[in-house]
């Protein structure tokens, strides 16, 4: 898949062959489309885009708008991003605030009970992957798309540990490495997708939507994230107890 921002309308098309109408603005993407004869809605960015304050209301706004007009209607979320805007405009105007905003907002149409999937299909890193990716009931990847939290020579210069040890660590240890399969034996996501099935692994994937969060398990199940799970049972147990 190439790198232009059109790559979402081979997806598109790919995910939704009975049609959709999902319209392109700038780098945000919104619409809804047909799947086995039944409306879903679809929200997302396009182009590797960084997200700022704009696109992160605009996809906030989008949500919104699904849970107040299309009670329980089904929401996509393509995902494509190189994480959140790094311009002093943004972080003055706290970009986190929007972010966390977003987030909250597709929160919310799960509790109102709202499927909701997400599709790396591009890029997907940081906290423009958290705040959408990571808030779906299960998010999934294409094989080829990119993945990471941070790049690791940029973690390398942050934390002062050497890039070759980072690289070493990144070989055994699925949080330093980056790509989707690590971020599946970590949980992040529940499969990988291969083309050209993507209709019927979307079909799926909407079928088995969990309700509640198994991702700290399946990453423990998976030898990706071996402590989080019990940690997160240990620290219910002593709530209870």
């Amino acid at each position: 898949m190439g790198d232009g921002a059109d790559n979402w309308r081979s997806v598109a098309a790919s995910l939704f062959p009975q049609g959709h109408s999902i319209e392109q603005h700038g780098a945000f993407l919104t619409g809804s489309a047909q799947l086995n004869g039944k409306p879903v809605a679809v929200a997302g960015t396009c182009g590797h885009t960084a997200i700022g304050v704009e696109i992160a209301l605009a996809q906030a706004r989008a949500v919104l708008d699904i849970v107040r007009h299309h009670p329980g209607r089904p929401i996509v979320l393509l995902v494509d991003t190189q994480g959140q805007r790094l311009r002093r405009r943004d972080e003055m105007l706290g970009i986190h605030s929007y972010m966390a905003h977003l987030a909250q907002c597709i929160d919310l149409a799960r509790r109102r009970g709202h499927k909701v999937i997400a599709l790396v299909y591009g890029q997907a890193l940081s906290g423009g992957f958290v705040a959408t990716g990571l808030m779906a009931n299960a998010c999934y990847a294409l094989q080829e798309a990119a993945i990471r939290v941070m790049a690791l020579p940029a973690m390398s210069r942050i934390t002062k540990v050497p890039l070759a040890r980072l690289e070493q660590l990144a070989a055994d240890h699925p949080v330093f490495a980056p790509g989707p399969e690590n971020f599946r034996r970590m949980g992040g996501l529940t499969a990988i997708w291969e083309r050209p099935a993507m209709h019927a692994q979307l079909t799926m994937a909407l079928h088995d939507c969990p309700q509640q969060d198994f991702r700290a398990a399946q990453g423990a199940q998976r030898g990706g994230r071996k402590l989080a799970a019990a940690i997160i049972d240990a620290i219910v147990e002593n709530r209870h107890a």
